[in-house]
Parts: structure tokens; sequence; C-alpha cells
């Protein structure tokens, strides 16, 4: 079987002209256990926001909740023409690790331009229920006539991030997790990587943020913010739980090459003040940004650093608006915008 770097089709940058934005509408309480009402008005500014520069299509869990959504967007002056609501059931609203993988060619006589991968889903190592949650690849599909690759191994849009030149980094705490593909090997998932996302070269770091039930995601530490430049966090208080995780990223950052030789740009961003709830550290961190094409959506934690973040991603994206959008309540979840959102980047070919 041809695989779609076989065929030509990469996974594009998140600064890719978007098609769409897809989101899983929130409904799981125990994923904000007492605190779930309180996340709404957050979520729906983010989706104003995207809205501005893109449609925004939204899976929800049947036509009650369609309407209330809608009302609720209506309210707050989001255009209803730019939202689109599909009755697609789901566990949770995780759609960066449930949703489609979409994958593009700049091959003019390729069809279709715009293919999906549908990675297996099992909710970071089966913690929770994600039955459902792992047929969106497969209903987004269906809807949109795209042909679908799936390669039967587990893997979560969070784990990864790409620099449109060949290159995903991701990390050896997730994805070499026993909880993930006990039976490969990381030459095994290296392979896939490249066979399944199109690229040529898989940087490794290590260990995730402290509170991040996903085994250490890479979106919540180190991001490109172009095709030679990433921002990553990092933590200056020496007693700070992830000092020394996001120290020692930071040193192998340092050593790291690209495919033409040349060593990465590193912009380092503050960690954010610790954020607690109900006595439990939460995985708050400016590196769950959103790339959309009206801007680019900054997770803010009400602390001196959060404009700190904002300037120097704004330095990183100097032709496009930064915008933080408060997550305290958010943060609950263990996610943030980033988790909470799919890109479906513009075909080159359209």
């Amino acid at each position: 079987m041809k695989t779609p770097k076989d065929l030509g089709y990469t996974f594009p940058p998140e600064w890719h002209r978007h098609a769409a934005t897809w989101l899983s509408y929130p409904h799981n309480e125990a994923s904000w256990p007492g605190k779930i009402a309180t996340i709404f008005p957050f979520y729906h500014s983010f989706i104003k926001e995207i809205s501005r520069g893109e449609r925004v299509n939204i899976n929800v869990t049947g036509e009650t909740m369609g309407r209330h959504v809608r009302e609720d967007l209506e309210k707050i002056g989001v255009d209803l023409a730019r939202i689109s609501l599909y009755n697609h059931p789901t566990n949770d609203a995780w759609c960066r690790d449930h949703g489609p993988a979409f994958l593009i060619t700049e091959l003019p006589d390729l069809e279709p331009a715009k293919v999906i991968v549908n990675w297996e889903y099992n909710a970071w190592g089966n913690k929770y229920p994600h039955d459902l949650d792992n047929r969106i690849p497969e209903r987004v599909a269906s809807l949109l006539d795209l042909p679908v690759f799936s390669p039967g191994i587990v893997m979560e849009g969070g784990s990864v991030d790409f620099n449109g030149a060949g290159t995903v980094l991701t990390t050896t705490a997730c994805l070499l997790h026993e909880n993930r593909n006990p039976a490969l090997n990381q030459g095994q998932i290296e392979q896939a990587l490249r066979d399944f996302y199109g690229v040529e070269q898989v940087l490794w770091l290590g260990e995730g943020i402290e509170g991040d039930d996903t085994n250490g995601h890479i979106d919540d530490m180190t991001r490109f913010v172009s095709p030679d430049t990433v921002i990553t966090m990092v933590e200056p208080d020496r007693q700070d739980a992830n000092h020394a995780p996001l120290r020692d990223n930071l040193k192998a950052l340092k050593k790291m090459r690209l495919l033409n030789g040349k060593a990465l740009n590193i912009v380092e961003i503050p960690m954010p003040d610790p954020v607690f709830y109900d006595g439990q550290r939460l995985p708050a961190s400016y590196a769950n940004f959103y790339i959309c094409n009206a801007g680019l959506l900054v997770p803010t934690f009400r602390c001196p650093k959060d404009q700190l973040a904002i300037d120097l991603l704004s330095r990183c994206f100097p032709d496009r608006p930064v915008i933080g959008i408060d997550s305290v309540e958010i943060i609950w979840g263990l996610g943030s915008w980033h988790c909470l959102s799919q890109q479906e980047p513009e075909s080159p070919l359209s």
C-alpha cells in the first residue's frame, strides 16, 4: 500500500492558510468537574476570534446542543454564516487529538489535493472513554468526501509539531510510552511519522510539563513559529517541578540541526505563574497557542508574565495579530486553545 508520503502528500505547518478550523463542542462535565459552565464565555470568544478569518466547523452531539450553540454565539456577535455544526457525537472536546489530520499536496496532477489520515485515538493511554472520539476522522472524511489513510497506530495531534520544511518535533515521553504503541520501537514510530505525515526528519525532546495528563505533549512545551525557529517554554525557578525538564529540553534544542544542517533559532518564553485548582497543579503554558488566519490566539493566566509572552510571540509573528484569551477556567480541563482545535488547511491548488 502506498503511503501519503509516497503519493506526495504532507502535513503543512499551522501557519499555512486554513480552509477551516474544526472543534468538538465541550459537554463532558467530568473534564471540568464543578466548573464546566464557567468555560463557555471564553470558549465562545475563541470561536469568535477564529471566525473572523475562516469557517469554524463544530462537532455537536445533537440538535439541542446545536440550537444552544447558535444562540450563544449569536448573542456575542458571531457571524453565523461562518459557523457550521455537524451532528458528530463525541466523548470530549479535545479535537487536536481526536480530530482528523489533513494532508495536502502541491502536485498539480494529484487528485484530490487533500486527504485525511485517521490515526487511532485511545485517550492518552485508555485514561478516559474515547469510542466516539475515535470515529471523528472517518466522519469528517465522509462528510468532505476525502480519501482516508488508516495507519492503525495511536497518535495525537498535540504530540507533534511541524515546520513545513520536512521536520516534525515530538517527545519520547509521549510517543514511546507503553500505553500508546507498545509493540512498536522508536524506529518504527519514526517511519510511521515519515510515511503518514510526509516528513523527512523527526526531532525528539524528552519530558513534558507538570499537570499534563497526556504524558508530555509537545504543544505545551515547544512549537515551531517558522521553518527554522521555535519558541520553547522555560522555568527560571529552580524549585519548580518544570525547571529541570524544560532546561533539559532547551539543551537538546540547542544541539539539534535541521535538514539543511543549520541550528534552530530558539526564542525562550518563561512559564506563567503556577495555576492550581483544588490542590492540583494544572498544565498552564503559553505554548498552547493556536495559529488561525485571523491571528495567534494565546492562553493567558491572569499573571504579569502574560504580557511578556504576548510581546515575544508578536515578534515571532509580526504580520499577525497576537490575541490573549483568558484560560484560567479552561485549563481546569488540562488543556487550552491548541488542544481544543484542529486546522483544516487550504489546498495550495484551490
